[in-house]
C-alpha cells in the first residue's frame, strides 16, 4: 500500500536563498531532528547534482541503526529536485521537492510517497509508529526553517 506526506512552508526568504540551502546536501543533517542521530558516511560535495548518491545511518526504532542509501534522481534548479531511496527501511521511497517563488516569500513544498516492508506487520508498524514519524520529522524541518529564514 502507498502512502502519501504532502507539506508545504511559506518561507520569508528569496527564491536564490532557498535554493542555494536546499540544495547544499550538508544542510540535510540541520533538518533532521536530532533523536534520528543521523549520520551521514559518504563524502558530500557543496551542491547536489543528478546522480548523487548519499548514504547515511539513522536510528528511528529502538536506536537501532538503519543504513540508508538515497540518490538524486532529478534537478530543475530553482524549481525542484527528487531524492529516492536505493537502499534503506522502505520498500519505496520517493521525495519530491517544490520551490515556487511568490510575490512575498517562497513555497516550499514536499510530497513523500512511500511503502512500508513487511506486510501487514508492516503496515501495522505504519499506523502505529513510522506515519507520525514521518510527520514529526517534517514539524521538526519546518522549525528548524522557520528559524533560518522565518515563515510567512
Amino acid at each position: 500500500m502507498l502512502f502519501q506526506l504532502k507539506k508545504s512552508i511559506i518561507l520569508n526568504t528569496d527564491l536564490n536563498t532557498a535554493w542555494d540551502f536546499f540544495s547544499d546536501p550538508k544542510n540535510l543533517k540541520k533538518i533532521t531532528p536530532p533523536d534520528l542521530n543521523m549520520t551521514i558516511t559518504s563524502e558530500l560535495p557543496d551542491k547536489m547534482y543528478e546522480g548523487m548518491i548519499i548514504s547515511y545511518k539513522v536510528y528511528p526504532i529502538l536506536k537501532i541503526p538503519l543504513p540508508w542509501v538515497t540518490e538524486i534522481t532529478k534537478i530543475v534548479p530553482n524549481k525542484m529536485f527528487i531524492d529516492e531511496q536505493r537502499y534503506g527501511p522502505y520498500k519505496l521511497w520517493h521525495h519530491e521537492h517544490f520551490f515556487e517563488e511568490l510575490d512575498h516569500g517562497v513555497k516550499a513544498s514536499d510530497i513523500v510517497s512511500y511503502i512500508v516492508p513487511f506486510g501487514p506487520l508492516g503496515l501495522l508498524v505504519q499506523k502505529l509508529k513510522i506515519g507520525q514519524q514521518i510527520d514529526d520529522i517534517f514539524k521538526y524541518r519546518s522549525k528548524v526553517l522557520e528559524e533560518t529564514f522565518g515563515i510567512l
